[in-house]
């Protein structure tokens, strides 16, 4: 159906779907019971070490979208069930980063929909 992106922060919406948020850390500022999300899929965030070598630089973005594949590549089994609901469901992954293009949450659409096309699948 569709695969969107939208930082934590935004109000939810009905059109939002199956709301997967996927920050290793707990946006700051907010409660937990304050967020409505289906699932926190903090397994499915960039390694600690490669949150803390990126550091949101734009300038390392290049390489952190190499380097966050290739995690993806490694945790098939937990991202595979939410990239399959993308091809008949609404989802949206959420972010807490400042910067919208440039995040991990850009990464995993693409991630997503490039796997879901050679699936034969559109999301």
């Amino acid at each position: 159906m569709s695969i969107a992106i939208k930082r934590v922060y935004e109000p939810a919406a009905k059109s939002d779907g199956y709301r997967v948020l996927i920050d290793r850390l707990w946006p700051r500022g907010l409660r937990k019971e304050a967020v409505p999300l289906d699932v926190w899929a903090k397994e499915l965030a960039p390694s600690t070490e490669l949150r803390k070598w990126f550091g949101h630089d734009p300038a390392l973005w290049s390489g952190f979208q190499q380097r966050y594949v290739a995690e993806l590549d490694q945790l098939k089994a937990q991202w595979q069930p939410i990239a399959e609901r993308a091809a008949s469901h609404p989802v949206t992954i959420l972010f807490g980063a400042h910067d919208t293009e440039h995040n991990n949450a850009v990464v995993m659409k693409a991630y997503f929909e490039k796997w879901l096309h050679a699936q034969g699948k559109k999301p």
